[in-house]
């Protein structure tokens, strides 16, 4: 029976101290019932895990990914990115500026003006005419006194 040595997986993971990572989590994973790739030959876990890796019998990168995965403690959350934040707050505020919440609803939203005259280039009325479009006056100026609680 050869012997592995550090050497044999030096040429494999050039880096010692992740090496030492790398088969630890190796011999973890056959602890906990994971195939072995090479034959046991009576070796200790950490010895096969040596010589798998030194034969190159396991994935690296998938070996690293686990590793990296049973060390972290803070799992990282998916951040939406500047334009989910945009659409997000536009979604907001027309939830909160649309009548009786029918966004919120999942109604859908009619727009105040019909498409053909946004589309005709229509200009748009400045917020003094739009007052006295609706309440018959100029603004200040109340068209029929004052008004009953609960008439709009």
């Amino acid at each position: 029976m050869a012997r592995i040595t550090v050497e044999d997986c030096v040429i494999r993971i050039p880096n010692r101290f992740k090496l030492v990572l790398l088969a630890s989590q190796r011999g973890r994973d056959i602890s906990a019932g994971a195939p072995l790739s090479v034959e046991r030959d009576n070796d200790k876990n950490p010895v096969v895990a040596l010589r798998e890796i030194a034969e190159e019998t396991i994935d690296i990168d998938g070996l690293q990914q686990s590793l990296i995965h049973g060390l972290q403690r803070h799992v990282e959350k998916d951040e939406p990115e500047e334009d989910e934040l945009d659409l997000l707050s536009t979604e907001q505020e027309l939830t909160a500026a649309s009548p009786d919440g029918a966004i919120a609803e999942g109604k859908a939203f009619i727009a105040q003006e019909p498409a053909a005259e946004i589309l005709a280039g229509k200009p748009e009325e400045s917020p003094k005419e739009e007052v006295e479009a609706e309440t018959g006056g100029t603004p200040g100026e109340e068209a029929d006194g004052p008004a009953k609680p609960g008439e709009e």
